[in-house]
């Protein structure tokens, strides 16, 4: 019988056989289905150089403490806005006490990034600077690596060396939460690895004053745009002012968020105040702290012999206060 099946043609063949002769050159099948080895010079040359070893994935926990001064685009300063809102004259950026722009950031040995945790601002008081006074005589990043806190710190310079509670751009509203969104991106390089930025993004925020600090911190809550994150606020002898806007913020989402001031006879009367405010409102306080500083508590400190405002951050109704009310925020450990 004739076979009409159709027939490979001779130009189809022609290019079948040399290329099924370069496949058997350029790989050997053995028998047992075994591995597959080059037989190019350039494979197996490809192949014989030693590979690169890959970037080690960066540790979500630091291995040893950081800290760094650095200048960022959104600080609080230097400002130059023609005038505040309390309608006095703005201070010039041209200024040397006006114009610096630097932050410091401290990451404490252990701190990791998968827990929950929180980031602490600090805003200083009068004729201070970040170096001299926040980080050497207040030992604020000391405190912070002291305590159990699985916590980061975030302290802007203010007005340099003088006796200024400006808050400068943070009297513009929104502008904190750029301060925010930036002190993210920077404690992820210093952490390691910028790609961490949006895991600080999520942290909680507790904002500290400390003495004329009262100002900037009144208004970070009052428009700053990221009360969302705020869990705290704690107030260092500084309740000098802006009761308004302390009242307003408690009251706020007072479920949500703790309120701490320790107060000696400079801000006393402020404190009553606040405290007579909240009293109109229905609002329950403790004037002593408990072994655990619960969302919605609110604390006033009254002052006892022996403290003083110049060492209160350091020394208070404890050493080391601003540890010890971290030690007391449980559901953020390191």
């Amino acid at each position: 019988m004739k076979d009409n099946r159709p027939q490979p043609s001779y130009r189809s063949a022609a290019i079948g056989a040399p290329l099924a002769a370069a496949i058997a050159i350029l790989t050997a099948i053995p028998p047992d289905g075994g591995e597959v080895r080059a037989q190019s010079p350039l494979l197996a040359e490809a192949q014989s150089q030693p590979k690169r070893p890959s970037r080690p994935a960066p540790s979500p926990v630091a291995l040893e403490a950081k800290t760094q001064f650095v200048e960022f685009e959104n600080a609080p300063f230097p400002f130059d806005s023609g005038s505040d809102p309390r309608g006095r004259k703005a201070v010039s950026q041209e200024s040397e006490r006006y114009s610096d722009p630097r932050v410091l950031l401290h990451i404490p040995q252990g701190f990791d990034i998968r827990k929950p945790g929180v980031v602490v601002i600090f805003f200083h008081g009068h004729r201070a600077t970040i170096k001299r006074d926040v980080l050497d005589r207040q030992k604020v990043a000391d405190q912070i690596s002291l305590s159990k806190a699985n916590a980061v710190l975030v302290a802007p310079q203010f007005a340099v060396n003088a006796s200024d509670s400006s808050a400068g751009n943070f009297w513009t509203p929104g502008l904190f939460t750029l301060f925010l969104n930036e002190a993210s991106e920077q404690l992820a390089i210093l952490h390691g690895f910028l790609g961490l930025a949006r895991d600080f993004d999520r942290l909680n925020v507790v904002i500290v004053g400390y003495s004329g600090g009262f100002a900037p911190v009144a208004w970070a809550i009052h428009h700053g745009g990221s009360n969302e994150r705020m869990r705290g606020v704690i107030l260092l002898d500084a309740l000098y002012g802006e009761l308004d806007k302390f009242e307003k913020w408690i009251a706020g989402d007072r479920f949500r968020r703790f309120f701490v001031s320790g107060y000696l006879g400079s801000t006393r009367a402020r404190n009553i105040q606040l405290q007579g405010m909240l009293d109109n409102r229905g609002i329950r306080y403790s004037m002593a702290l408990g072994e655990r500083i619960r969302p919605g508590s609110i604390t006033f400190l009254p002052g006892r012999d022996g403290e003083n405002h110049h060492s209160y951050v350091t020394r208070a109704w404890t050493q080391n206060p601003l540890a010890d009310l971290l030690n007391r925020l449980p559901e953020y450990r390191r």
